[in-house]
């Protein structure tokens, strides 16, 4: 709820970037970003024996299962602070995502983690049926118990 409220603190200072002569950049919330560029670290450290293509198995509810949920939730609070920042900001903001290569790590990230087949697993039919259940095609829900 908090993220999207954060970029009208930025609106405040937007006329200062502007004046300078080379490209400037803003950084989203300073919290936000350090905790991604820890989590950055130690997801590389985890697949940096996968290349890209490949896919990492990453077991349920282990270690490095907790580091890849924080740091895809971090992403999540990254793109609702976007979505919320005015298009001038995206701008600046997006310079900074763009010196620190976050977002070329994200895609690194994603295609070493995606699965060859996203087929939600759940009660097996004998016969494979067209409206089988991805996980491009289901909503995902993260209700904390």
């Amino acid at each position: 709820r908090l993220m999207p409220e954060l970029p009208k603190f930025d609106d405040d200072d937007l006329k200062s970037y502007g004046d300078e002569e080379e490209e400037s950049a803003l950084s989203p919330p300073a919290a936000l970003m350090s905790v991604m560029a820890t989590q950055e670290l130690l997801l590389e450290n985890i697949l940096e024996c996968i290349p890209v293509g490949e896919f990492a198995v990453i077991q349920p509810l282990s270690d490095e299962f907790c580091l890849v949920l924080g740091y895809l939730l971090t992403w999540k609070l990254t793109l609702a602070f976007f979505k919320a920042a005015s298009s001038q900001l995206r701008v600046l903001y997006s310079q900074y995502l763009r010196r620190t290569k976050s977002l070329n790590k994200l895609l690194y990230h994603l295609f070493r983690l995606m699965p060859e087949n996203p087929v939600i697993s759940g009660p097996t039919s004998e016969v494979p049926s067209k409206d089988t259940k991805t996980f491009f095609t289901e909503e995902l829900h993260l209700d904390v118990k």
